[in-house]
């Protein structure tokens, strides 16, 4: 079995749980102030698919995730599956830090590339905190090890429950160069923490 199907999966729980205790909520009983959430205007549109993209670029390994609009300037660490079979995630304590799944797509190559990160902490805000924020034609910048720059463009920003999250959408295979930003989001709970994931879609529209 292809390691991207193990992917699609299991990293639709893994988000739900691995990321989404809210921490920091918790800890601080700050529930009066969520992360923000997408609004329903940034969910996708009819002919979302259809927008022209970049060519793909040659496959190097990413290092470091820049959202100008968010102020998300963070370097990527590499993710693997844990020996349950499910996605490991960046260590909680270091907030500015974002982990890109290492033995799928690497972002720019053709495919879907996954990078996931840390809504908080025990201590406060992580590197997405404000990922619900974002809006489409937004870009997202990945800076790779051959010292080149992947840009993507912003289609849409999405809000899922964890019980119906929508493994195909999310981490299914595409034509062209494509990334999915994920962090956790929805309604929060004392008891389980966020109920969701706020997704992030995006494609190649540029490089330098």
């Amino acid at each position: 079995m292809r390691t991207g199907t193990v992917l699609n999966s299991v990293a639709g729980a893994v988000t739900a749980l691995a990321l989404c205790t809210g921490a920091w909520l918790l800890t601080t009983g700050s529930e009066g102030h969520p992360p923000p959430q997408p609004a329903a205007s940034q969910a996708h549109s009819p002919g979302t698919a259809n927008l022209p993209g970049a060519a793909p670029m040659t496959p190097s390994p990413p290092d470091r995730i820049r959202i100008p609009s968010i102020r998300v300037d963070a370097p990527l660490m590499g993710l693997r599956l844990t020996r349950s079979g499910s996605l490991d995630v960046p260590p909680p304590e270091k907030k500015n830090l974002a982990g890109w799944y290492e033995a799928g797509t690497r972002p720019g190559e053709r495919g879907t590339a996954i990078v996931a990160g840390h809504v908080d902490n025990a201590v406060g805000p992580a590197v997405f905190y404000d990922l619900g924020a974002l809006t489409r034609g937004r870009t997202i910048e990945i800076d790779r090890r051959d010292g080149s720059v992947a840009v993507f463009t912003v289609d849409a920003v999405e809000v899922y429950d964890a019980k119906n999250f929508p493994d195909e959408k999310v981490y299914g295979t595409a034509r062209r160069p494509e990334l999915r930003v994920i962090t956790c989001g929805g309604p929060y709970s004392r008891r389980t923490g966020y109920q969701g994931n706020v997704v992030v879609f995006a494609h190649l529209t540029g490089s330098r």
